[in-house]
């Protein structure tokens, strides 16, 4: 089935910004609360968010077999199930509603009135009720630098890092939507010389940019997932800072890994860019640098160019752009990922959610966490309002960014914004 609503020369009758990341082309799916205080399915063309629920109920998606109130929920978990081919009809249909061309809904006043609002009049949502969530640790150059920081730069990656995608299972529970604050947390950290661990904040907060995806119902207990079929159970994707407390995960994490240094929260932006929306943007990943397993081994273009960034903001201040890297540099792909987490027969289903891994490029400027930008706090960043960061401060702001853009068409994600706010006090 062909992908219409990708044509690049598409146009459409809601006025939407020059350069946004929200094109007819785009057509993301997220949650969002009305000015009437209901919750409803809903996509977005430039500035304006448009109600799917409301959509369904007129009758614009008719002959595609969609239950009545699929839209009329809090969470995209039944939609994503429905599978590939109905997100492709639906995200077709929408470009044709709103195609520049089409007349129906743009002459129908009362029909625009119950379906359209503005980005003030609602309140972006979790997306997807998370049921599982899996981070991986993809980006070779951000395993190399910190391995080399820790272990010496002879001993940088582990001896499985270059024969499978290595990763954990991570917390669903404080997974959060941007612009939700998070707090400082506090734990036990091992501080410098000392043989008996303290509690207290960690002084060490970081951000990792990440980008995450959302799968849906893929597979039975025991069924692995072959690798060139891995895509079609891939929904979208979102960015995702995952937040991370450096000093209590130094002290923890050997020797099961992560826990109370990363599940204190994860920030993804509240718009699923999905992978048709992305199939122009293929592209070559990182050559194997060992030969792989045939179960990860594949064919074609299996990543995506994605242009990322990260800024910190001061309370009062200016932003400063501290990382510039893209998507393109993992050197694990989501197929193998999907591939690789299912090969032993664990079950994946709808809404669960996988992290790339901190995206770090091959230059400096490209690092994805402060821990390799400052490299362990040694060369503190700069900021524009002056001062400077080690690592994120109390009531700064991380943002992140990301889009696409290819033969005069872009594609965002908008943005993922989270303030650290001191430790909790009652």
């Amino acid at each position: 089935m062909p992908i219409t609503a990708n044509y690049p020369d598409r146009k459409t009758w809601i006025k939407t910004p020059h350069n946004t990341d929200f094109p007819i082309q785009n057509i993301p799916f997220g949650v969002f609360l009305t000015r009437d205080d209901i919750i409803t399915i809903g996509t977005r063309i430039g500035d304006t968010a448009i109600d799917l629920g409301a959509l369904h109920q007129l009758g614009y998606f008719e002959g595609i077999p969609l239950t009545d109130d699929i839209f009329l929920q809090d969470s995209l978990n039944d939609f994503i199930s429905d599978g590939k081919k109905t997100w492709r009809l639906v995200r077709n249909r929408i470009a044709d509603i709103f195609d520049a061309e089409n007349d129906t809904l743009k002459n129908n006043k009362k029909h625009r009135q119950e379906i359209l609002f503005s980005l003030d009049e609602i309140e972006m949502q979790l997306p997807v009720s998370v049921g599982d969530y899996t981070d991986f640790y993809s980006s070779i150059e951000h395993a190399t630098n910190v391995g080399t920081m820790f272990r010496g730069k002879e001993n940088a990656l582990m001896p499985n890092w270059l024969h499978l995608p290595v990763g954990y299972h991570g917390r669903s529970s404080s997974i959060i939507p941007s612009g939700i604050p998070v707090h400082r947390p506090q734990g036990q950290k091992l501080t410098n010389g000392a043989t008996e661990p303290i509690f207290g904040p960690s002084r060490l907060v970081d951000f990792e940019l990440e980008m995450a995806f959302i799968t849906t119902d893929a597979n039975q207990l025991g069924e692995p997932i072959p690798i060139e079929e891995a895509e079609d159970y891939i929904f979208g994707l979102v960015l995702f800072n995952d937040w991370s407390a450096r000093d209590i995960q130094k002290w923890e994490y050997v020797p099961l890994g992560p826990f109370l240094g990363k599940n204190f929260a994860s920030s993804i932006s509240p718009w699923i860019v999905t992978l048709d929306a992305l199939e122009p943007f293929r592209t070559e990943g990182p050559k194997p640098l060992k030969k792989q397993l045939p179960y990860l081994q594949y064919e074609g273009k299996k990543s995506f160019d994605i242009h990322l960034q990260v800024s910190i903001q001061p309370k009062n201040a200016e932003e400063t752009v501290v990382c510039k890297s893209n998507f393109k540099h993992m050197y694990w792909n989501m197929a193998q990922q999907l591939a690789h987490h299912t090969v032993n027969g664990c079950p994946v289903n709808s809404g669960d959610m996988m992290g790339s891994g901190t995206l770090s490029g091959p230059t400096p400027d490209s690092y994805g966490s402060m821990l390799e930008l400052s490299w362990k706090g040694e060369k503190p960043v700069q900021l524009k309002s002056g001062g400077s960061r080690k690592f994120i401060e109390d009531n700064d702001t991380v943002i992140m960014r990301g889009h696409c853009e290819k033969d005069g068409v872009r594609i965002g994600f908008g943005e993922v914004s989270t303030t650290l706010l001191p430790v909790f006090k009652k």
